[in-house]
């Protein structure tokens, strides 16, 4: 197999480094093109995307029925506020709440700030309608959570790091152990007034909650008369392999907050859905955003709706999902704690004894595969649901003699991986078409 290595451009990296802020620490390589479930770096060497920008990707780069949806709307309207009706808005809110099983939509831009509107509207509804004295509503949240990047949503973060200088914060949440069905009833109180979960925890490594809590949460909020709002800015949109996690146990939550592939890997574009009588908690003035719902996000929503279903994305991630985690779990290697995931969506969690992740991330890249570590032990893998089974059965191939090579290097004796020997497809990594996209559709 032929390794190279790819050229950060310096220029490029300088120039990002004195005029950027340096809350980030990518990868050393510039990309500069995207297409499917390929990237480009600047020097045009292609890379398989197996990290789908956080899943902000899932349709693939530059999908051509999203990218014909954006062109259309630049020629009739940009942007108009909410200040007056757009004659897109009300049909994206009315595709993404049927979608959803709910009955409203309010569209923001960020997962956070959909996290936030959930937030708002729990509280309200608290006070409202479950007569929590004001200023007393509570929050159940896990532990290991991550809802975004805010003062709020990192005030109940469980991760130092995130938390460290930005205090003091919101009160008001409950930290349990996710997946602890029982820790979480125990938790409830005459204050609280929801329940925000992530189904599946992206960053905190792609962790999987035992088969039935997601059942069992939805049959506690009911006995106890709280609601449940469930957080799928990563899962949703095919992702764990379903239109949405929750489905997987068919426990629809109050509320959902969506994002992230909601836009296409085009545009920010992020939405709080919930039943009606969670959603009227709003009035106007009560909340709003200049850009959230504006036309060129609600085409583009609109059209990645359509496309989340014709192209029976979700089931295609669950195939290849299973694909992926069944090729993952094959190694027998003593640097692979576990493999964990749902979906088109896994995280392999590595030995820090034996090898550190970011190493092997580093190694992929240099083999034409791009992924990045989490909380430095875990492996995500995420690509575009687009992606055909030879390129992921590559990537799985690149990430086993990247874990070899790396092991090996740290002193670890002999070859380690003993695997079930892929095809002679999955080990060709050829240039070609984007069959997904352009073979002829029966």
């Amino acid at each position: 197999m032929t390794v190279h290595v790819p050229v950060a451009l310096p220029g490029i990296v300088a120039r990002e480094a004195r005029f950027g802020a340096k809350n980030y620490a990518p990868m050393p390589v510039v990309l500069a093109r995207g297409q499917g479930a390929y990237v480009f770096d600047a020097e045009g060497r292609r890379y398989i995307d197996m990290m789908g920008a956080y899943s902000a990707a899932s349709f693939g780069h530059l999908h051509p029925r999203l990218v014909q949806a954006l062109k259309r709307q630049l020629g009739r309207l940009d942007l108009c506020s909410r200040a007056y009706y757009s004659d897109n808005l009300g049909f994206f809110c009315q595709e993404l709440a049927e979608l959803a099983g709910l009955d409203a939509c309010l569209p923001m831009n960020t997962g956070a700030e959909a996290v936030e509107t959930a937030i708002k509207a729990a509280r309200r509804y608290g006070y409202d309608q479950l007569s929590i004295p004001d200023g007393q509503a509570e929050i159940i949240v896990a532990e290991g959570n991550f809802h975004g990047r805010t003062t709020t949503i990192i005030g109940f973060s469980s991760d130092p790091a995130t938390r460290r200088g930005f205090g003091p914060f919101a009160p008001g949440f409950v930290k349990v152990p996710f997946g602890k069905a029982d820790a979480l009833e125990a938790a409830i109180g005459p204050c609280t007034a929801a329940v925000l979960i992530e189904p599946i925890q992206g960053e905190a490594g792609i962790i999987v909650p035992p088969e039935g809590y997601l059942a069992e949460l939805r049959r506690i909020c009911d006995r106890r008369g709280i609601l449940l709002i469930f957080d799928e800015v990563q899962s949703g949109f095919g992702r764990a392999g379903w239109n949405f996690c929750f489905q997987h146990e068919n426990a629809r939550p109050d509320g959902l907050v969506v994002g992230k592939a909601l836009g296409g890997g085009l545009l920010p574009v992020s939405a709080f859905v919930a039943r009606r009588g969670l959603m009227d908690v709003f009035d106007p003035g009560s909340h709003g955003s200049t850009f959230g719902g504006n036309p060129l996000a609600a085409a583009v929503a609109r059209e990645a709706i359509r496309v989340l279903q014709e192209e029976d994305l979700a089931m295609r991630s669950r195939v290849l999902g299973k694909t992926l985690r069944d090729a993952l779990a094959s190694f027998d290697h003593p640097g692979i704690v576990e493999v964990r995931g749902k979906g088109l969506w896994a995280g392999v969690e590595l030995d820090p004894n034996c090898v550190k992740a970011k190493e092997v991330c580093l190694a992929m890249l240099r083999r034409g595969v791009l992924t990045k570590e989490t909380h430095e032990t875990v492996i995500r893998f995420a690509p575009p649901l687009i992606i055909e089974e030879t390129d992921l059965l590559h990537a799985v191939e690149v990430f086993q003699d990247a874990l070899e090579d790396v092991v090996s290097a740290r002193g670890w004796p002999g070859k380690f991986l003993k695997s079930r020997p892929l095809s002679d497809d999955a080990r060709r990594h050829r240039p070609g078409a984007l069959n997904f996209w352009n073979r002829s559709r029966s």
